[in-house]
């Protein structure tokens, strides 16, 4: 990967492309636990894709690309979310087709569903994507102990509402 960067941030079209497919299934997960709706997740990573193509020359170490692409994300994320703000919608139920999810798959999504968007961003980015605390830290730029704590108070809090579904 480290080649593949520094030849993206020579110009090389091709190598950037083969960077984005590898982080490809990453930046889906990440962007699914922001959004229910395709057409949104679509635009995170629409944007996050332009944005990292423009200033692939600003990433300083070849080794945190794919930290800096998820901190770039989360923003574009995050984005998409201030502009729907901003917007009137009317409530449309979303056409979803069939999707070949195990109902404890659901279940913990829904269970995740009631957290903190932040809880929900730090449990998919460490379970989901194994980047450890300070990675976390870095791309949600935050105090390393705070996503230890809220990663831990997450933890506890699932742990406990699972074994409450148990009795």
């Amino acid at each position: 990967m480290l080649l593949l960067v520094k030849r993206a941030q020579k110009g090389d079209a091709e190598a950037f492309v083969t960077l984005i497919e590898s982080c490809k299934s990453s930046m889906y997960k990440i962007a699914r636990g922001f959004f229910t709706s395709e057409d949104d997740i679509a635009d995170a990573i629409g944007e996050t894709v332009l944005k990292a193509y423009e200033h692939i020359s600003e990433v300083k170490h070849a080794a945190y690309f794919k930290t800096w692409l998820m901190r770039i994300l989360i923003n574009s994320c995050n984005e998409v979310l201030r502009d729907r703000k901003h917007c009137e919608t009317m409530e449309i139920l979303p056409e979803e087709g069939y999707q070949d999810q195990s109902l404890a798959e659901v279940e913990f999504r829904d269970m995740l569903s009631e957290f903190p968007e932040d809880c929900r961003t730090i449990i998919q980015l460490y379970y989901g994507e194994q980047f450890n605390t300070r990675e976390i830290a870095d791309i949600l730029d935050m105090n390393e102990n705070t996503v230890k704590s809220k990663l831990r108070r997450t933890r506890q809090t699932l742990r406990e509402h699972m074994l409450m579904s148990v009795i």
